[in-house]
């Protein structure tokens, strides 16, 4: 990291606010195409891979699908295979997962899609020092946004930033302005960009918010003596008519992450009798039948923060160039899909593929008029995982006000079809994946082939209460029943 400070600098400089996996992705992104990037963290990055304050979701489970694989490989190369070297945990999806969707248990098969399971811990911290490494790139921690700076016309020139300051009353310093040819808001859920952009005169964004009332509880095992399976995750998903789920995820250093949640309303147990309790309740009991003399290695710990929330800046008319918008600021999404990181890399990949169209690499500027446009082209990458996590968690009561639109009821009777069709048929199982990894859009579930035996209908399908698939080409395992 090199610390280029706060006075006047040669070249083009970009500052990106705030510093989880959107931010950290954006930075890599315009690091090779501007002469400076100042990234600003609110937090103090711990030396290890610990878990931060402004990362509250870093305690629970989180599965690195196929989109954000490929997305973080292309912004740091060679980061995959760090990854592994540092104990994340590649797991076959199905092959080595038992996975009970809203059909049934789908068969177990080879596949090309493969989910990287570790602590989010770990994977801040492997991409943090490998943005540290880049010699353009400055982060100031414990350092705020508190506001825009516009610029002549319809321009944002720069950020007004505060410190922290342990001395002050306020426990934040002075604000400060911060000149930058770029900025780019990458803070999250509790983004203020609305109010700054009001406080400029624009308008704030239409939302879109999709609630189940979905809440976490989330505890560290250590796999029981002997244990051995033919599997490595578990992944036991919901129903509007059985709303609980629960994921158990390998993770470094041979542990278990197990999360469980409640939808409607229903809050999983903080304790840990009351969470494998909690298990035992799920739509199977193989969660349960895992973990009851599993040893717990921390605390059970809870999250009730999860709507789907969409801030639809590519509606506005007048917007400000040289600003832009991205990751959970625009779309947050429920985590039980496991989608967030995958549309942060996907975003930050717009912004490199338009700065490296516009030819701004060594030129000392950034080009006007770039960042309009790019509010569609990021919207877009949040439409391919709105339509799952959006749309599904539409179904649950209470998720939105008023009945279902006709679009949604047909949907949802489509969707109903395809996850029964999909515990038997592999190449309907296959599109399933292509979308749920984000490597294809959602139109791939309607393609001819799919299409045709969703309509036919299930042949031989498994029902919820029958055992878990055996693995690729073996026999059923038998399920017990408390």
């Amino acid at each position: 990291m090199t610390d280029l400070g706060a006075g006047p600098y040669a070249g083009s400089h970009a500052v990106v606010l705030g510093g989880s996996l959107a931010g950290l992705c954006a930075a890599a992104a315009l690091a090779p195409h501007v002469d400076r990037v100042t990234l600003v963290e609110r937090d103090r990055y711990p030396e290890e891979p610990r878990w931060r304050r402004g990362v509250p979701q870093a305690r629970h489970t989180h599965n690195l699908l196929g989109a954000g694989q490929r997305s973080l490989e292309l912004l740091f190369p060679g980061l995959l295979g760090e990854l592994r070297d540092l104990g994340m945990v590649e797991v076959r999806m199905p092959q080595d997962m038992l996975l009970l969707v809203a059909g049934g248990w789908v068969d177990r098969f080879d596949s090309r899609h493969v989910v990287l399971s570790g602590s989010r811990n770990l994977l801040d911290w492997a991409v943090r020092r490998r943005l540290r490494q880049l010699p353009t790139v400055e982060i100031r921690e414990e350092t705020e946004a508190v506001g825009l700076v516009a610029g002549q016309g319809d321009t944002i020139r720069g950020v007004r930033l505060r410190e922290r300051d342990t001395s002050a009353r306020t426990g934040w310093g002075v604000p400060y302005e911060l000149d930058a040819d770029l900025v780019v808001d990458a803070t999250g859920r509790g983004s203020r960009t609305g109010t700054w952009l009001r406080n400029l005169g624009y308008q704030a964004p239409e939302e879109t918010v999709v609630d189940a009332d979905c809440a976490y509880a989330t505890c560290v095992f250590e796999p029981p003596p002997g244990h051995t399976a033919d599997w490595k995750c578990v992944l036991l998903q919901s129903t509007p008519e059985e709303p609980r789920s629960g994921i158990l995820n390998p993770i470094e250093n041979d542990r278990w992450m197990v999360s469980v949640a409640g939808l409607g309303g229903e809050r999983p147990p903080l304790e840990h009798e009351g969470f494998v309790d909690f298990a035992k309740r799920l739509r199977s009991t193989v969660l349960y039948d895992a973990i009851r003399d599993a040893k717990p290695l921390g605390e059970v710990y809870g999250s009730g923060r999860t709507e789907n929330r969409r801030r639809h800046y590519e509606r506005l008319t007048r917007w400000p160039d040289r600003f832009l918008v991205l990751g959970d600021a625009v779309g947050a999404f429920n985590p039980a899909y496991g989608q967030g990181i995958s549309v942060a890399g996907m975003s930050a990949l717009v912004l490199r593929r338009a700065l490296e169209r516009s030819g701004a690499r060594g030129t000392g500027r950034v080009p006007a008029g770039l960042t309009g446009p790019l509010r569609k082209r990021i919207a877009r990458c949040v439409d391919a995982a709105w339509m799952l996590s959006g749309n599904a968690d539409l179904t649950y009561p209470g998720a939105a006000d008023g009945p279902l639109p006709l679009a949604a009821r047909l949907g949802k009777r489509y969707t109903d079809r395809l996850l029964k069709v999909a515990t038997t048929d592999r190449a309907v199982a296959t599109a399933l994946f292509d979308m749920t990894h984000l490597l294809a859009p959602p139109q791939v579930v309607l393609r001819p082939r799919v299409l045709a035996s969703v309509l036919r209908g299930p042949r031989n399908a498994t029902s919820p209460t029958t055992s878990p698939p055996g693995p690729a080409g073996g026999t059923h395992l038998p399920e017990e029943r408390p």
